[in-house]
């Protein structure tokens, strides 16, 4: 490069890196926006911590059905089991009385002649 040119650089880059004052309203827009971030930080805190309590309600909810589901089922298990010993304990119960009856028949019959 040529002498002047550098020279010309030199001065360009002076005039650049030259330290200039700030502007008065600066330093008021500078912490206007700080406040807004920090504002909106918060709210997104805010809104991340009410998405991790409706995560952990949900799961919660979703757990209490499952276990309703499943003593439900237990519930009509054991139902259907009553049943059918109910149903046992009458059949026994109408063969011991069809038994008796004709007992009962045969007596009378042998009572008659």
């Amino acid at each position: 490069m040529e002498p002047e040119h550098i020279d010309e650089f030199e001065k360009e880059l002076q005039q650049v890196l030259q330290r200039r004052p700030a502007p008065p309203s600066l330093k008021r827009k500078v912490m206007e926006r700080r406040g807004l971030q920090t504002i909106a930080r918060r709210r997104h805190y805010w809104i991340a911590w009410q998405r991790v309590a409706a995560g952990v309600v949900l799961a919660a909810m979703l757990g209490g059905l499952m276990e309703w589901q499943l003593q439900r089922a237990e519930d009509r298990r054991r139902g259907e089991e009553a049943r059918r010993q109910v149903m046992t304990a009458l059949r026994v119960t109408q063969r011991a009385l069809n038994e008796m009856n004709l007992r009962l028949a045969a007596h009378t019959r042998n009572a008659d002649q």
